[in-house]
């Protein structure tokens, strides 16, 4: 009768440890190095981030030109947001900008176009 105890209480431990790994892992936080010049960058991306399903928050540091982005694997991939940013005309880490896009951003979007 005490193995079993044992054995129950051991497995509860277990089980116990396992679902607090899954909440810790129910949203990840990423960085993602983007080509995003000025404060109109900083809307247009957090605009369209921050309304997406599974993404909890986006914060775009225009002048280290980096997005932080909390949000829930299970209903967004990393490479869908970084998708998402490469179509609104930014570089996403190793993912260009779409070109067709990049080319209807104002002049001071594009990239450079703050130091011209």
């Amino acid at each position: 009768m005490k193995k079993l105890v044992l054995v129950l209480v051991a497995m509860m431990s277990l089980y116990n440890l396992s679902a607090q790994e899954v909440k810790k892992k129910k949203t990840e936080t990423v960085v993602i190095k983007t080509t995003a010049e000025c404060g109109d960058c900083k809307e247009r991306i957090e605009e369209k981030l921050n309304y997406m399903k599974g993404i909890v928050f986006s914060d775009l540091d225009f002048e280290s030109k980096k997005l932080t982005v909390k949000f829930k694997p299970t209903l967004i991939s990393l490479d869908e947001i970084k998708k998402i940013v490469s179509d609104l005309g930014y570089d996403a880490d190793e993912m260009k900008a779409d070109p067709v896009e990049q080319k209807k951003l104002p002049a001071c979007c594009l990239p450079g176009g703050m130091t011209k």
